[in-house]
This record gives structure tokens, C-alpha cells and sequence, in this order.
């Protein structure tokens, strides 16, 4: 995490973020809200820590001796007192794209008040502190605290530490051969992807949400099971986003024998994330699909498949993670250098992600009933795109992710126009 928040930071104004979003029916009160999640906060000195190394040869996160109380970084904005171009939408764009205010600073929440008497409450997150469904299990917590009334005691469950993992060298050594071989396997074709645009000005990201009913969720499903197999959706939602970004390339003219695809998944149980809740532990594939196979959806489905199982039985998020313990002894610029030479820096084509079912287990924030949550995850450069899928009571949510100047509107609307009827 911490090599893909160096990268990111060397081509965008913030780093390695992510952001999720509540959708309230209703107003949450902003006095309320800020004494309890400041308290909450409090609870938690870890939130105010930083990579270290000190004279240890393995990184770590140093907790500070003295840290900032009430170090709560809230912005609050009332639609109606903005230009009409300002959807809230955009202005959780705005909050993503924005740099923590410090180098131990890891969260900002975005409180938005809708014209129609509703609301958005956002958290953007290092993804080195939390990850996706991490930041869910963060914002449940704070629920809990509410609903106790600040009880410390609800956060004595949380596990804070971790093992320093330095041992068992011989095995992370393996890991990282293996890790190595399969990265040079994916190399050997010629990998798509679009053009950075080139610029002295540091960009941002610019978001697309489509939320699917319960209704049209269903109906995906059905779809993913009678394609692809039963609980076979990452397969089938993986197949649909290649097919519609292929077509987009092939619009585009851009050449290459195949795709590079890094997919993460997070399918850990809701009381699993609360005993790791802090520092990131989403699995990782990594797919090269073939430009002949883009043209059946059957194949391509197989061939995904085929991938997926033969990475299980490897072990590879499993290696990935085993390796990185032993890698991140290197400095981070070379560190970049090492992760990105067996691919030739083309690190992918695009990103996707489904994280699955959300791990807020509440059906309100505060006393105010939610409508939805989805995700605004920022990513490297290269790529700089990115289709991700997370669901909150039996909705799906699909979000294209770009950077600022890689696509145009029109070519994003016919991003969405696809995807919506190919699922």
C-alpha cells in the first residue's frame, strides 16, 4: 500500500485514498456528529501514526507519544447555497481528490445537506490505515459508539497490533519467485492500455456512480448464476466491465495483443474485518485476458475462471502478501522500481474490484435511515481507470473511476450505457 501511495502521489495531488459514501434519507445533525465521531477519534491514537523505519529493517507504524485531541478534519456544505453545477456527487469528488492536511492525518469526513432535506456523509481514507470494507466496519463502529452513548468499552474488541512478520525467510523468498514468475508470464504479450495525458498540473479523479435497484440487482444475479455459475458474480461482473472497456479501446485504436487486469476481493465475514479492522488485507489477482477471447462471453467466462482457480490453487494472494513483507525492506523509489520492472511499467489496463456485501450492519447513521453506501476509490497512474462494484442491502453499486482528462463525457456515458446493458 504504501509503494502504490508513492506512486499515485508522483502523478495526483493526494495519494493512495479511497473514500465511502452514505446515502441518508434525511439530515443528520452536524453538532451531534462531531462530538461523537471527535470522541471516537480520540479512542484511537493509531489514526495519528506514520510509516516509520527508525533502525529497524522492516517499516512499521509508530504511534505518536503525544497526539492532536479533537483532531477531527470535517467539511460541511449546504447544496443550496452553491452554483447548480455543484451536485453532491461532485463534491465528494472534491473531497477525494483533496490531500490530507498532514503527514499523520489519514481520515476527512464530507457532510453534505441535499436541497430535498437529505444528506451524504463521506469518509476518505489512506488505504495504508483502512481498506475498503475496513472503512465500512470504521463508520459501523462509530454507529456502535453513538448508539451507547461514547461507551469506550465498544471499542476494546478492535485488535491494534500485529506481528512484525520477519521470520520465516525461506518461505517469503519462494513466495517471491513465484510472485516474480507469474508477473513475467503476464509480460510476454503486449499489453493494452490509454495514453496518461501529459501535464505539468497534477490531476484528480473524476467519478461515475450507477446504483442499481433491488430489483435490477435480482436480475444480475440471476444473470451471474446461470452464466458464469452459482456465486460466480466477480467472474461475471469481471467479464461484463473487459468486454465494455475492449469495445472502448477498439474505438480508441488502441493496439495490444491483450489486458493486464489486477481484480481485488475482500470476502471476509463482518466480525472477521472488526478483529482486523485497521491496515489492509483485500486479496489480489491478476488476470490477462486475451483480445480473441473478448469475443464470447462463454470463453471468456471459462478462461476467467480457469485463471482465477489456477491463482487459488498457487496461493497467489496468498504469496503477494507473504512477499510484500519481505520487499518493503527496500526504500520506496526502489521498491516502485522492482514492483513495476517484470511488466515493463505497463502495470494494467484498467483496475476492478468487488468488495460484496457491505460490512455496515445497521439500517441508519445516527437515527437517519440509509439509503445506500458506495465507494469512490482512487488509483495508480497507470492505469488511471477503474470499475468497481460494492452492494448494501441487496443494491447493486457500480462506480467507473478515471483521471481527470483520460476520457471524455461522451465516452463515459457510453461506458455506463454498456455496462448497464450488458449485465
Amino acid at each position: 500500500m504504501s509503494v502504490i501511495d508513492y506512486l499515485i502521489k508522483k502523478t495526483t495531488a493526494a495519494g493512495n485514498a479511497s473514500q465511502v459514501v452514505l446515502m441518508l434519507d434525511g439530515q443528520v445533525e452536524e453538532a451531534a456528529l462531531r462530538s461523537c465521531l471527535g470522541r471516537l477519534l480520540n479512542e484511537f491514537p493509531l489514526l495519528q501514526g506514520k510509516v516509520a523505519r527508525d533502525y529497524t529493517l522492516l517499516p512499521y507504524w509508530r504511534i505518536p507519544s503525544k497526539y492532536i485531541e479533537n483532531d477531527l478534519n470535517l467539511s460541511v456544505y449546504h447544496c443550496e447555497d452553491l452554483p447548480p453545477s455543484k451536485s453532491a456527487l461532485s463534491l465528494m469528488e472534491d473531497g477525494s481528490n483533496r490531500p490530507f492536511k498532514r503527514e499523520n492525518q489519514h481520515l476527512a469526513f464530507h457532510l453534505v445537506y441535499t436541497k430535498n432535506r437529505q444528506s451524504w456523509l463521506a469518509m476518505t481514507f489512506d488505504h495504508r490505515l483502512l481498506d475498503a470494507r475496513g472503512a465500512e466496519a470504521f463508520i459501523d463502529l462509530f454507529q456502535q459508539y453513538f448508539v451507547n452513548n461514547g461507551n469506550s468499552m465498544v471499542t476494546k474488541d478492535v485488535c491494534l497490533t500485529a506481528p512484525a512478520d520477519l521470520d520465516n525467510w525461506k518461505h517469503k523468498f519462494s513466495s517471491g519467485k513465484t510472485i516474480n514468475r507469474r508477473l513475467i508470464a503476464l509480460s510476454k504479450t503486449s499489453i493494452r492500455r490509454l495514453p496518461v495525458p501529459d501535464s505539468d498540473i497534477k490531476r484528480g479523479f473524476k467519478f461515475h456512480l450507477i446504483c442499481f435497484d433491488q430489483k435490477e440487482t435480482k436480475q444480475i444475479y440471476e444473470n451471474a448464476y446461470a452464466q458464469a455459475g452459482y456465486l460466480m458474480e466477480m467472474p461475471y461482473l469481471f467479464a461484463t466491465v473487459t468486454q465494455i472497456i475492449h469495445e472502448l479501446f477498439e474505438k480508441k485504436g488502441i493496439s495490444g495483443d491483450s489486458y493486464m487486469v489486477p481484480v481485488s476481493i475482500d470476502m471476509r465475514s463482518a466480525k472477521d474485518i472488526k478483529k482486523e479492522l485497521f491496515f489492509n488485507y483485500v486479496s489480489m489477482f491478476f488476470f490477462q485476458i486475451r483480445v480473441e477471447f473478448l469475443k464470447n462471453r462463454k470463453i471468456l467466462l471459462k478462461e476467467i475462471k480457469r485463471q482465477m482457480y489456477e491463482q487459488v490453487q498457487l496461493g497467489i494472494p496468498a504469496k503477494l502478501m507473504e512477499a510484500s513483507a519481505l520487499l518493503r525492506i527496500a526504500p520506496l523509489p526502489i521498491l516502485n522500481r522492482l514492483f513495476q520492472l517484470p511488466v515493463g511499467g505497463n502495470i494494467a489496463s484498467f483496475c476492478c474490484s468487488n468488495v460484496g456485501k457491505s460490512s455496515y450492519r445497521f439500517p441508519d447513521l445516527m437515527g437517519t435511515k440509509i439509503k445506500n453506501i458506495f465507494h469512490m476509490p482512487r488509483i495508480p497512474v497507470p492505469p488511471g481507470l477503474g470499475i468497481f462494484f460494492n452492494s448494501f442491502n441487496g443494491q447493486l453499486n457500480a462506480i467507473i473511476t478515471w483521471l481527470d482528462g483520460l476520457l471524455s463525457d461522451k465516452e463515459v456515458d457510453e461506458l455506463k450505457k454498456n455496462l448497464i446493458n450488458k449485465l
